[in-house]
C-alpha cells in the first residue's frame, strides 16, 4: 500500500517540463529540481520555462522549486527522473545524495546510463539498492511537445506491482492523456532505449535521401531487432505490436519532434557528431545508447545489423552512404 504521494520531477528539459504541467492537474504540491537557479527565477516570475516548451504556462503556486537535489530527495517520496541518461550519474554524485531508501523511483529518461551500460532501473537497483518493486517506468508513445499542446496522447506506466502503476497513472491522467499499465519494467525500458537508436537510423536514411518505401522496411526490421533483443535479454510474454513497444518506435522514428530522428538526419547530410550536437543543443539519447547496446550485446550475441550500422557511422567514422548501402542488402 502506498501511503505517501509527495511527487517531485527531476529535470528542467522538455519532458520534465511537460510532466510537471501534467501533474498540476492532479497534484497540489509538486517538487521540481532544475539545475539553474536563473531558470527557476524566470519561471517563478514569468510562469514559463525560458528554454523548453516556453509556450506552456505553469501554476507556480503549486510548485516547490529547488536546484538542490538533496533537498528534493529528502522532502519528496516519489522521484520522477527526467534528465538525460548521460548526466544522471554525475548529477546524483555532485548532489551528495547516497540514499534512496523508502523512495519510489520513476524513470522518464528513455536512455541508458553510459558509465555502467545499464538501464535506469538496474542502475538504481545495483548502485543504491532500490528494490525493483519501488521502480517504475514511463513509456510512450509520447512526445513532450504534443503533451504540452494538449494533443491526445497515450502513456504506459510500468511497475511490478499493479497497484503502484495504477496509483501513479492517476497522477498523470487527464482529458488529453490516456494511461495504461504494465508489469514489464525491463521490456518497456529497454524498448524505450532501443527505439532511439532505430529512430536515429531512420534519420540517417532521411538525410541520405531514402524515401518512404525504404523507411517502412527499415522500421519493420528495426522492430524485429527490438523483439529479438528483448526476448533474449528479458524473456516474457509480451505483445510487441503494443503501443509501448511498436508505437513508441513509430512516433520516435517519424515525428517532427524526435530529436533522435533529427540527429540522424544531420549525420546523413554529412555533419559530424560534434557539429550535430552543437547544431541541436539538445541531447539525443540514441547516440549514447548505440555504444552501450553494442557493449551489452557482447554477452547476448543477438544479431543487430541496423544498430551495428549506426554504431559504425557514429563511432567508427564509416561513411553513412557506404554503411547504409551495405545495410540495404541485409534487410528483408
Amino acid at each position: 500500500m502506498i501511503k505517501k504521494d509527495r511527487i517531485a520531477v527531476i529535470g528542467g528539459g522538455s519532458w520534465g517540463t511537460a510532466l510537471v504541467k501534467l501533474l498540476q492537474n492532479n497534484v497540489e504540491n509538486i517538487g521540481w529540481w532544475i539545475r539553474s537557479q536563473e531558470t527557476i527565477n524566470y519561471i517563478k516570475e514569468k510562469k514559463r520555462n525560458p528554454q523548453y516548451l516556453s509556450y506552456v504556462e505553469h501554476a507556480t503556486e503549486k510548485i516547490d522549486f529547488s536546484n538542490d537535489l538533496k533537498y528534493i530527495v529528502k522532502n519528496y517520496d516519489i522521484l520522477v527522473f527526467a534528465i538525460p541518461s548521460a548526466f544522471l550519474d554525475i548529477s546524483i554524485e555532485q548532489s551528495g545524495v547516497k540514499d534512496f531508501s523508502d523512495k519510489m523511483i520513476v524513470s522518464a529518461i528513455k536512455g541508458i546510463v553510459p558509465e555502467y551500460n545499464q538501464i535506469v532501473a538496474r542502475y538504481f537497483k545495483e548502485k543504491f539498492a532500490v528494490p525493483y518493486e519501488n521502480i517504475g517506468i514511463i513509456a510512450g508513445p509520447c512526445h513532450a511537445e504534443e503533451v504540452a499542446m494538449q494533443k491526445l496522447s497515450y502513456l504506459t506506466i510500468s511497475f511490478l506491482e499493479k497497484n503502484k502503476a495504477v496509483f501513479f497513472s492517476k497522477k498523470l491522467e487527464t482529458w488529453y492523456l490516456k494511461v495504461k499499465t504494465s508489469k514489464d519494467i525491463a521490456g518497456t525500458e529497454y524498448a524505450a532505449m532501443l527505439k532511439n537508436i532505430y529512430a536515429l537510423a531512420n534519420g540517417i536514411c532521411i538525410g541520405l535521401g531514402y524515401g518512404d518505401n525504404f523507411q517502412a522496411v527499415l522500421i519493420v526490421n528495426s522492430m524485429k531487432e527490438i523483439r529479438k533483443f528483448l526476448k533474449q535479454v528479458f524473456p516474457l510474454s509480451r505483445k510487441i505490436v503494443a503501443s509501448e513497444y511498436f508505437g513508441d518506435l513509430l512516433v520516435t522514428a517519424y515525428s517532427q519532434f524526435s530529436r533522435n530522428r533529427l540527429f540522424g538526419t544531420y549525420i546523413g547530410k554529412g555533419y559530424s557528431v560534434k557539429a550535430t550536437m552543437a547544431e541541436m543543443k539538445m541531447v539525443a539519447e540514441g547516440y549514447y545508447a548505440t555504444k552501450c547496446l553494442l557493449e551489452i550485446n557482447k554477452e547476448f550475441q543477438v544479431k543487430l545489423p541496423i544498430a551495428e550500422a549506426v554504431y559504425n557511422i557514429l563511432y567508427e567514422n564509416v561513411s553513412p552512404v557506404i554503411e547504409m548501402k551495405i545495410l540495404t542488402e541485409k534487410l528483408s
